[in-house]
């Protein structure tokens, strides 16, 4: 009997097994394509071959600076080139990427900065006073490097003792970096919200970080060279990976500070600008956007955007204007996106309204997500696809965190029983799609009965005077909860709190009409997410506290 194929001693050599990692990327796309363009900021333009040497510079001077594997390097940095070379240099060198929201205070950055014990900072002017802040409450020494960005006029200061631009002059752009010599090293350290206490901080390896970027060029069928304007920011979830996604497809990074209307139709139709991201206010944004800013665009844009579903005003906005939206759904702790709303040639038959229903939905697991599930987190069975059982969204594979930094009994409690627990809920339809119906937080008990903050949320943005709805919890002496609504109008619109309610009636069942209205500026992240924790706090929810 000839022996098993597994009994063999086929050995695992450097001439058949590599440790995958992003970086490799970066290495291709400036050996196959150096001249092409790589980076678009202002007036600046850098080819692959200059981003690469770079890079390697950058890494180089990590490195003469004794800094090396596992060794934390923190940014503070808007769009900008520097910040697509953070994401390569700084793990070239063996170091760890920890992209900090340039929005926090600094007692939050500091917490960061301490806890991911970072050895250097690299600052852009803009973020100095708090950064200065941040750092003058470390207690400790860590070398800050100031870039001066020369598209930002505005105010700012130097703050450490080297420019960017000198410490590159340190390195080598010949510099021998090495590839990790196990894809399970950290490659960046992403800290959560932490809106009851300190964030957590989310460690990605190096084969996440390489499966997640190859998926997302899976799941936009992505071609060579796309052209890629950077709305979403590089601090958040790592854009998405997508630093990487580019550099694979040899593609053209568009640089953007900050996150107009004007300026990104003025990057669309100046660059070609073929692929871009972003929470659903942004999309928002240039739906609502004066019709002489959208002028001129005739090619195809691809546009992504993330979370809950977005309303069906802003799809049916987003195809008048010509741009394909994707939806996509994940947490920082899977990499950013990890489900896609993959669309079937059939949805193209329904009506506007029905295939906006079918692309609302979170959908189906990325191409190198090992699974996703909506579990019973009691009995952790699946719930049956009947598109009415509630369960936990939960995920399995090699685009899942490594674990929270510090925090063995977070990371047991997020991995238990053997799946990642996002704490969305979420239903399974029959033909195998989720869609998430809250966090568990959001859930509204009114007198028994469970309300979705979400579907009064949908219902409420179909009425042509909303532009950004979001629903809490208020106490109430009967039901114990009822619907709070809080609502920005467009500009020049007009309604009043009976005519919203008159509107969700016509809707929902009588028991998911909001109770209350309030009208007013609605609080957001900078990447767009509505900061319902402080929405909470000013309707007095009972769930205030646990957010």
């Amino acid at each position: 009997m000839p022996s098993s194929i597994f009994d063999q001693d086929l050995p695992r050599t450097a001439a058949n097994h590599a440790p995958l990692t992003p970086l490799t990327f970066l290495e291709r796309a400036a050996a196959v394509f150096p001249q092409r363009t790589a980076v678009v900021h202002g007036a600046l333009r850098r080819s692959w071959s200059e981003l690469y040497a770079r890079c390697r510079r950058l890494a180089g001077a990590l490195s003469r600076r004794g800094l090396g594997r596992g060794d934390t390097v923190a940014v503070m940095l808007p769009n900008i080139p520097e910040m697509v070379e953070a994401h390569f240099g700084i793990p070239m060198a063996g170091c760890v990427l920890n992209a900090i929201n340039t929005r926090l205070d600094p007692a939050s950055i500091a917490f960061m900065l301490e806890h991911g014990e970072a050895r250097v900072v690299i600052v852009d002017r803009e973020f100095a006073p708090v950064a200065a802040a941040a750092v003058a409450q470390l207690g400790r020494p860590i070398e800050v490097i100031d870039v001066d960005d020369p598209v930002y006029a505005g105010p700012g200061e130097r703050i450490g003792a080297l420019d960017y631009e000198g410490f590159l002059a340190e390195g080598s752009p010949e510099f021998a970096w090495q590839p990790p010599a196990d894809e399970w090293d950290a490659i960046a350290l992403n800290y959560t919200s932490g809106t009851t206490g300190n964030p957590k901080g989310v460690v990605y390896h190096h084969r996440g970080a390489y499966l997640n970027a190859v998926s997302n060029i899976l799941v936009w069928a992505m071609p060579h060279h796309p052209v890629y304007l950077w709305t979403l920011p590089m601090f958040h979830c790592n854009g998405w990976c997508f630093p990487w996604t580019v550099a694979a497809m040899a593609g053209t990074n568009v640089c953007l500070r900050r996150v107009e209307a004007a300026a990104i139709f003025d990057a669309i139709r100046a660059h070609g600008v073929t692929h871009y991201c972003g929470a659903p206010i942004v999309h928002s944004l240039l739906v609502n956007a004066p019709a002489e800013l959208r002028q001129g665009i005739s090619h195809r844009v691809h546009a992504m955007v993330a979370g809950a579903a977005p309303p069906a005003a802003m799809i049916e906005g987003m195809e008048r204007l010509g741009f394909e939206l994707t939806h996509v759904y994940g947490l920082t702790e899977v990499y950013g996106p990890a489900t896609v709303c993959a669309k079937q040639a059939e949805w193209e038959q329904l009506d506007v309204g029905e295939r906006a229903a079918k692309n609302g939905r979170q959908g189906v697991r990325y191409p190198m997500e090992e699974a996703v599930a909506v579990i019973d987190p009691e009995t952790m069975t699946p719930v049956p696809a009947d598109g009415e059982t509630i369960g936990e969204v939960m995920f399995r594979g090699n685009i899942t965190m490594k674990g929270y930094l510090k925090n063995p009994a977070a990371t047991q409690q997020a991995f238990a029983g053997g799946w990642f627990h996002s704490g969305d809920l979420a239903v399974v339809h029959p033909d195998g799609y989720l869609r998430i119906k809250d966090r568990a937080k959001d859930i509204i008990i009114s007198g028994g009965e469970n309300i979705s903050s979400i579907e009064v949320e949908d219902v409420l943005y179909r009425h042509p005077a909303v532009m950004v709805a979001a629903v809490v919890a208020a106490p109430d002496a009967k039901w114990g909860e009822v619907p709070c609504a809080f609502i920005e109008l467009r500009e020049g619109a007009s309604v009043s709190a009976d005519e919203l309610r008159a509107h969700c009636r016509e809707h929902l069942a009588g028991f998911k009409v909001p109770k209350q209205f309030v009208f007013g500026p609605v609080p957001k992240t900078n990447t767009g997410k509505i900061q319902k924790f402080l929405l909470r706090q000013q309707a007095k929810s009972a769930s205030a506290i646990d957010v």
